[in-house]
């Protein structure tokens, strides 16, 4: 597989690309993660991911793939972004406690001057959290960085997820096994 571009500084995604094997380098810029209004969860989340990939789209030479994307997690139809601090993180969670959401994940490949785009939506419902089990995780593992304030490959996820219908990698930031097969397409 050629080598491409991750226009991303999620660990994550980073982590999954390189189980996958992929070859690639990582170029990112600051970009606006605003959207309009009247767009979809999935349109969202693959309008953020394409602004992310045309913000370097003029610093690649060459034919060189650029993968970018966005995870948003959905409750109840309203978008929970990265807490803002513990306080926000601990109300995160237990909103989320006992409920099914749904983590979507934006995806958008540049190449030659085409764009394939997709979005990949997983349904994940956690047990009943006490505030105990969410303060520990917050305290402990310090999930700001995340969107729904939890990551499924740390602890919260192991003891606290009931069930997950679809792509467990794409809770994770990156359905890599759809970007794997989209990028040999190319």
């Amino acid at each position: 597989m050629q080598k491409i571009i991750l226009a991303s500084q999620s660990p994550r995604r980073k982590q999954l690309l390189e189980w996958a094997e992929v070859p690639f380098e990582i170029i990112v810029k600051e970009t606006d993660e605003s959207y309009p209004a009247d767009l979809s969860t999935e349109k969202i989340a693959m309008h953020i991911a394409r602004n992310k990939a045309l913000a370097i789209q003029g610093t690649v030479a060459g034919s060189i793939p650029i993968l970018a994307a966005d995870t948003i997690v959905v409750l109840d139809g309203r978008i929970i972004g990265k807490p803002t601090n513990r306080e926000d993180a601990v109300n995160i969670l237990s909103s989320l406690s006992g409920k099914q959401h749904e983590v979507i994940t934006g995806v958008v490949i540049l190449n030659n001057g085409q764009e394939l785009a997709f979005a990949e939506k997983t349904e994940v419902q956690f047990h009943e959290l006490s505030l105990n089990q969410i303060e520990f995780y917050v305290d402990n593992y310090k999930p700001y960085d995340k969107a729904g304030a939890y990551a499924i490959q740390e602890w919260i996820g192991v003891v606290g997820i009931k069930n997950i219908h679809g792509d467990f990698y794409n809770v994770m930031g990156l359905p890599v096994s759809r970007v794997v097969q989209a990028l040999q397409s190319l």
